[in-house]
């Protein structure tokens, strides 16, 4: 199947695209600076004669001996802790990252796939998201670091593609979950599943009428792979279309883990959360043949098995 690099394999979504390439044939490379991936998510693949991990920031200067048939842009701090913490990070791996793979994929006439982010379409005036919204974004918001080097991402990755004809790839991913996530993520999953497992308040910000779409990371992954095995440019939005409350995700959670604690409310701790969230998958359907398949019990099943091996070490 060639051979592929993936930036940000020792991400949370990462470490499974690494799993799928290999399960596919490929030979895969990993480069990972580490900021919020961890080695513990590629240490199973540690030995595989056909992996291999460097340890390495990729918005600095990107040479990789040998073929590169695919290039997988993953790096990306992508969590609400990581925008005020992180910011410079975030706007750096985003344009310096994406120019420096993208310089990378036209040396080594690589096909390249940016992992782009529901993000673009800010809180959106559109409902569901189509890939044709231009977005509602605040450009000087705290979450303006993220949703605006995305967009940045998108635009360079799409002049690659028109001045240089490099084959591109972009996937607008929504709200996704899973095993391998940081249990201080600070997103919505592991918030409410640490806190469950816990015994802790379960903290709803908001009124909890938000509501998000959520798709398991192996799904997300198989979207991936149907894009770029495709002749599709995209962008194209890769998600699960089922929309809940922040509330009824919180109450589906206690349910689930069989927790006591308490569903509590508190104020929305970042301006410009966006209250809707839900992608428009129509051009994934017909385009790749692709939809979500596992369900929402099924795969909180997976995660919060995963996250008490977590808590319990």
């Amino acid at each position: 199947m060639g051979r592929a690099l993936v930036t940000g394999g020792a991400g949370f979504l990462g470490s499974h695209l690494c799993d799928r390439l290999l399960a596919e044939g490929f030979d895969v490379v990993v480069m990972d600076n580490l900021i919020t991936g961890s080695t513990d998510n590629i240490a199973h693949l540690i030995g595989n004669p056909k992996f291999r991990f460097i340890h390495y920031d990729v918005t600095e200067y990107l040479f990789l001996d040998g073929a590169v048939d695919f290039i997988f842009h993953l790096a990306s701090p992508a969590s609400p802790i990581d925008f005020p913490t992180r910011p410079i990070q975030i706007l750096k791996v985003n344009a310096l990252g994406t120019h420096k793979a993208l310089g990378l994929a036209r040396a080594k006439n690589a096909t390249f796939f940016l992992a782009s982010t529901s993000e673009v379409y800010g809180d959106p005036l559109v409902h569901p998201q189509v890939e044709e919204y231009l977005g509602n974004v605040n450009p000087i918001g705290i979450r303006g670091v993220y949703d605006e080097a995305k967009r940045f991402a998108e635009s360079i990755t799409m002049a690659y593609h028109r001045y240089h004809g490099l084959n591109t790839k972009i996937v607008r991913i929504f709200n996704t979950y899973g095993p391998r996530m940081r249990l201080s993520d600070g997103r919505v999953v592991p918030n409410f599943i640490g806190q469950a497992l816990r015994g802790d308040e379960i903290t709803v910000y908001g009124d909890g009428k938000q509501t998000r779409s959520f798709c398991y990371c192996t799904d997300l992954i198989d979207g991936f792979i149907k894009l770029v095995m495709s002749d599709q440019t995209g962008p194209i939005n890769i998600g699960n279309p089922t929309e809940r409350t922040m509330l009824e995700f919180a109450q589906q959670i206690k349910a689930l883990t069989g927790s006591s604690s308490e569903i509590v409310f508190k104020p929305l701790l970042t301006p410009d959360d966006p209250k809707q969230r839900k992608p428009d998958i129509t051009k994934a359907k017909s385009l790749l043949g692709w939809e979500p398949r596992v369900s929402l019990e099924q795969g909180l099943s997976e995660t919060i098995a995963y996250f008490k091996t977590k808590l319990e070490a």
